[in-house]
């Protein structure tokens, strides 16, 4: 099937249904649901049920680009700063250290094995060095893992900081594969410049978008939303057109305004959580069209091997030695090293040798896919056992009194109220958003045996369950009640 302007969008949005619905699947089984929007994308494809034809690399690319745009930015948001400040030394140095020891380690390795000439080893080695934030965590909350101390942080940090550093390495060594008579020295200038203009825009937009959305005055709430896509845009273009790494430059912009008072804040976070969900499977979905299965085939053998070096071999090598200097147990530090899946990214950085047309460009992108693919299935699948097996986790549901207590403090006390949920409820086993609750009240807090769960839309209400309703007023309680049960019982009346 080719795809039209006449049938692009329902074969679009399919798709998008499929890759929803197969994705709450993999919750049962902890593979990372971006695996299975690849994988539905790999079954649409030319060599798959549906036959979709697409093999155009620069459409894949621009189409990487734009997506990356967006998860970046909003895992720069989602970033807390005061969480992030006491590991900030740690994870810049896995984000730049670790990456630069990871493409050398496994490039060496790759000139070894193969027929790859240097550089195109180097090359590989610098597509595959970062890891993939959106892969890692959609296990953990899969399976409701959380680690001790500040170790989500690290792996957090890292994540969404190392891409910038792996494109920079990618574009290096395919500038010397393309021109073979310079020097590897050659390509340090390119490398400070692109990082340390990258850092400075990022900084600087950062300030000036915090500058435009306070003061701009919108007359509507919701072109507020809009207004940060288009700053987004504008920081990474701008900062490419001057030679730095735009990359690099939204996500540092996205970290500071994200810790900055904003005007309709928490639009703008709602807003972009759903867009970095929805480029997320858009761009899984696209790299699935691309890819060739029986083009990955001849590369299983050597692709396993180079896989396998980098998950026992690379990745654990350049974790300790960019570790160094902090001071961190041996097995955060093995965690750490385990926790190296690589997703889209470095599929998307795969694209860049097919559209310069070097010889082993195909060889490449087909080695990288599978590379991605196995990291996710050997590493992904065992995160939850690795972690309690070095004693890192602790149950993800439970929440310290200290942060409940923290996110309570700022509400005003006189409409919020605690309500215990009687068996006879006819809110037991409903769903919050099958209640009906008024506009002006909702749930901010469930206590469940003793354990603090944050309340989504499909949460379901259980007997005994103590809720946290906050509304406008004391008197919404009366239209409250007639939601959740027969008569309304505050807390206070059944400890009376």
């Amino acid at each position: 099937m080719n795809l039209t302007i006449e049938n692009i969008l329902l074969v679009g949005s399919l798709l998008l249904f499929v890759s929803i619905v197969a994705g709450k699947t993999s919750y049962k089984f902890g593979v990372p649901t971006l695996l299975f929007f690849l994988a539905v994308g790999m079954l649409a494809g030319s060599e798959g049920i549906a036959g979709i034809r697409f093999d155009d690399p620069r459409i894949a690319q621009f189409i990487g680009i734009i997506s990356l745009n967006f998860i970046l930015f909003s895992g720069g948001l989602d970033t807390d700063w005061k969480t992030v400040k006491p590991i900030l030394r740690q994870g810049i140095s896995l984000s730049t250290v670790g990456v630069l020891l990871t493409a050398l380690s496994l490039g060496t390795f790759v000139w070894l094995i193969t027929d790859f000439t240097f550089y195109e080893s180097m090359l590989l080695g610098s597509i595959v060095s970062s890891t993939d934030a959106a892969a890692v965590f959609s296990i953990l909350r899969s399976k409701s893992l959380a680690l001790k101390a500040n170790l989500r942080s690290v792996l957090e940090l890292e994540s969404g900081s190392n891409d910038p550093m792996a494109y920079v390495l990618t574009i290096a060594f395919l500038t010397l594969v393309i021109n073979q008579d310079q020097s590897l020295a050659s390509i340090i200038p390119l490398f400070l410049q692109q990082m340390v203009l990258g850092g400075l825009a990022g900084y600087g937009f950062g300030r000036l978008s915090k500058f435009v959305i306070n003061r701009i005055q919108l007359d509507f709430e919701g072109l507020y939303p809009v207004l940060v896509i288009t700053l987004m845009f504008i920081t990474f273009s701008a900062t490419d057109f001057i030679g730095g790494n735009g990359f690099l430059a939204i996500y540092i912009c996205a970290v500071y305004i994200g810790n900055q008072d904003l005007i309709h804040k928490k639009t703008i976070f709602k807003m972009y959580d759903g867009l970095a969900w929805l480029m997320q499977i858009v761009l899984f979905l696209t790299l699935g069209l691309l890819v060739y299965p029986s083009e990955v085939m001849p590369y299983v053998g050597v692709g396993l091997l180079i896989s396998l070096f980098l998950i026992i071999v690379a990745r654990p090598l350049s974790v300790f030695i960019s570790l160094l200097p902090f001071k961190m147990r041996q097995r955060r530090r093995w965690y750490i090293s385990w926790v190296g899946l690589r997703g889209a990214v470095p599929i998307v950085f795969a694209t860049y040798p097919l559209l310069a047309g070097i010889d082993k460009a195909n060889a490449i992108f087909n080695m990288v896919f599978f590379i991605s693919v196995t990291s996710v299935l050997i590493q992904g699948t065992t995160l939850p056992v690795v972690a309690r097996w070095l004693h890192v986790a602790l149950p993800g549901k439970v929440k310290p009194i200290s942060e409940i207590e923290k996110l309570i403090a700022d509400l005003p006390k006189s409409s919020l109220q605690e309500v215990v949920i009687l068996p006879d409820y006819f809110a037991v086993d409903k769903r919050i958003v099958d209640l009906h609750f008024p506009k002006t009240a909702f749930i901010v807090m469930i206590k469940r045996a003793g354990e603090y769960i944050r309340p989504g839309g499909s949460t379901e209400i259980k007997a005994h369950d103590i809720l946290m309703v906050l509304t406008d007023t004391p008197d919404d309680f009366a239209r409250v009640s007639q939601c959740l049960a027969k008569a309304y019982v505050p807390l206070d009346a059944l400890q009376g």
